[in-house]
């Protein structure tokens, strides 16, 4: 099975959805002309990243009645679409969240589970924090999205490996930093070091897209990327500029790989539910919040 997958790596208009929006419209269409299948933006894409008190003004909800995901929804019935915005649900907070479109449908909504609040980031000011991390079904098998931050952790991608998820999608407003003289930065670096890694640890394809542009002191540096589940770099797009990359995904790697290496198969889900239930019932044991 194919699948045929665009990344856009876009820049954005803090606070200015409409306009952002009709860059996602446009590219969608590009991408459809091209025979793209699934076309993935990047973390906050209709909304530009450095909110902060903008949030409010810029959040909506993923229906069919919204005026930001009425045309989304529509343009969903060429191909599907992976895009992030600001949520806000019925009793009012905010979240970063990344909402996965098919034929006219949401099939699903995760958001943000990790706020880093720590040197140059603010994120728990001004949003809420997501309290799930699901895989589900699509026309191409089944997908997990998980939002910058998320994919820092480790726990986030094992459970969507567990929960049955093949294709990863993480989506990032990933700042540039670490200027060493090198030919890449620190940040991409650390990056796509992760990236490789899940690749190779879940033997699942792995797929990232993240922002370029500057925003309030911040440059972003693009570079979207895809990952075999042998862990082999597949596509990869360009620094700081706009791009929209497509490569052919082969689905029956999976059955390749996990023939080879059925790290998978041998997993003991049993043992890790056993041990995570004594290490957080020992209250002597230092293991984080």
């Amino acid at each position: 099975m194919k699948l045929c997958l665009a990344l856009a790596q876009i820049n954005t208009v803090l606070g200015n959805v409409q306009k952002n929006l009709e860059k996602h419209l446009a590219i969608i269409e590009e991408a459809n002309s091209r025979g793209a299948d699934l076309v993935v933006f990047p973390e906050l894409s209709l909304t530009g990243y450095v909110l902060q008190d903008l949030t409010p003004m810029v959040a909506c909800r993923p229906r069919v009645d919204d005026p930001v995901f009425a045309p989304l929804l529509a343009a969903s019935q060429r191909l599907d679409i992976v895009v992030g915005f600001v949520e806000e649900d019925v009793r009012n907070r905010f979240y970063i969240a990344a909402a996965y479109l098919s034929r006219g449908k949401v099939l699903h909504v995760h958001r943000k589970v990790y706020l880093p609040t720590y040197g140059l980031f603010d994120e728990g000011r001004f949003f809420a924090w997501g309290d799930s991390v699901q895989a589900f079904d699509t026309a191409y098998g089944r997908v997990g999205m998980l939002i910058c931050e998320d994919f820092w952790h480790a726990s986030p991608p094992y459970l969507l490996w567990l929960d049955g998820a093949d294709l990863f999608i993480f989506m990032s407003a990933s700042p540039g930093r670490g200027v060493t003289g090198k030919d890449v930065l620190d940040s991409s670096r650390w990056v796509n070091h992760i990236l490789r890694a899940y690749a190779s640890l879940y033997t699942s394809f792995v797929a990232h897209t993240n922002r370029v542009g500057f925003e309030d002191g911040l440059n972003f540096w693009g570079q979207a990327a895809l990952y075999d589940p042998n862990g082999e770099l597949l596509a990869e797009g360009p620094a700081f500029e706009e791009a929209l990359t497509l490569v052919e995904v082969d689905l029956n790697q999976l059955h390749r790989t996990r023939a080879r290496l059925p790290l998978l198969r041998d997993e003991r889900t049993a043992l890790v539910q056993r041990e995570l239930n004594r290490i957080v019932s020992d209250r002597t044991h230092f293991s984080g919040r």
